[in-house]
């Protein structure tokens, strides 16, 4: 696991009426500090990737759908540099994925519906200066292929 990233798995509360699934409390081991909550979405197939931040941590959920998350550590000095986790999550797996600043990452909807992503970064987003630095899906400095892997 690279240096940094926790994985949660998400316990399904189930009655008659429904379901309830608490994703991120104050009092988690995991949790540093609030900065927003946001929904994104994907197609099946989109890949939404790649792209890191120097200061927030980010907290990815996906509520519908499935989606193949990875993650790539580029950090100068990381025990873990050069690793790459992939984390399936979604209907199937309901997990919360903490990825730490500095650390590119990336979703694929895998789904044959909609991918619905909930993230709670730490940091609120500034329209202003993002914190947010980006490169192609394709990018040859990331060691990663998007295409499905048959096995």
């Amino acid at each position: 696991m690279i240096e940094g990233v926790k994985v949660k798995p998400l316990k399904v509360h189930c009655d008659e009426r429904g379901r309830l699934v608490e994703l991120l409390r104050c009092d988690d081991e995991l949790f540093e500090q609030f900065g927003q909550v946001y929904v994104t979405t994907a197609y099946p197939g989109v890949v939404k990737a790649w792209h890191y931040h120097d200061h927030q941590t980010d907290h990815f959920v996906a509520l519908a759908g499935m989606v193949k998350v990875v993650l790539y550590d580029s950090r100068e000095g990381s025990p873990t540099q050069g690793e790459i986790n992939e984390f399936f999550a979604g209907v199937h797996n309901p997990i919360l994925i903490k990825i730490p600043a500095r650390v590119y990452h990336g979703y694929k909807c895998i789904s044959e519906q909609e991918a619905i992503m909930i993230n709670i970064p730490t940091q609120p987003y500034n329209h202003s200066r993002p914190d947010e630095y980006r490169v192609a899906p394709d990018d040859p400095s990331i060691p990663y292929n998007w295409e499905r892997k048959n096995g």
